[in-house]
């Protein structure tokens, strides 16, 4: 777990002199709507599980983006209880699922692109609950429950390829460090997180198609 901490330090520290550079020359430019679905992998008590989310925030330049979402565990995670008499023997099992769902701010600064390839540094800060859910509870939502505060921060790094002007492939690799709030939620929550993307740029491939569009010769064109 170390060696992946050191490592995304290493490379954020790096564009951290870049970042500052150019941050007054990308807010000058006009910017776009970012919109996306997206899961991680990460790892709960050594159990590979996915976290999904949606994002909506701003771009700029292509090279700064910002915004805001909501993520929610989407695995199946469970612990089960076993509760024992005056002689430790045990009389009854209880299954309970872990659920938890977070507010997340995000950031992700480009600082390295040419025509196809780009490298960026994702930065995801988030607040939310997470709880235990009986398995005879499961339907009832919120009911019944003792909720724990949940405080997150991912910092990671991306990498993007560019097939066409509006197709391309990527990956990322972060880490999940949660505040230890309680014995489980914090300690075990804390992993490295990575995800395999395929993008599509809805805006490119409609100035591809109609390049003749007002809407193409008011925001286009179609960029790498």
């Amino acid at each position: 777990m170390r060696v992946w901490i050191v490592i995304i330090y290493l490379l954020t520290g790096t564009v951290r002199a870049q970042y500052l550079d150019t941050m007054h020359a990308v807010f000058n430019h006009k910017s776009s709507i970012d919109a996306r679905l997206e899961s991680r992998n990460s790892f709960i008590n050594n159990e590979l599980i996915s976290v999904t989310g949606v994002r909506l925030g701003v771009a700029f330049q292509r090279k700064l983006r910002l915004g805001g979402g909501f993520s929610w565990l989407k695995t199946n995670v469970t612990r089960t209880d076993i509760s024992r008499n005056e002689q430790g023997q045990a009389i009854d099992t209880t299954t309970r699922f872990l659920k938890f769902g977070y507010l997340c701010y995000y950031l992700d600064f480009v600082f390295y692109k040419t025509k196809r390839w780009q490298l960026s540094v994702p930065i995801q800060a988030g607040t939310g609950i997470s709880w235990f859910q009986p398995e005879s509870q499961i339907k009832k939502g919120f009911l019944n429950r003792t909720n724990y505060l949940l405080v997150l921060y991912e910092p990671g790094i991306t990498a993007q390829f560019k097939v066409t002007r509006w197709l391309g492939f990527g990956a990322d690799v972060a880490y999940r460090f949660t505040l230890k709030n309680n014995k489980y939620v914090g300690e075990k929550l804390n992993s490295p997180t990575y995800a395999f993307k395929l993008l599509f740029w809805v805006d490119q491939l409609f100035y591809v198609a109609f390049p003749e569009s007002k809407l193409t010769k008011r925001f286009g064109p179609a960029v790498w």
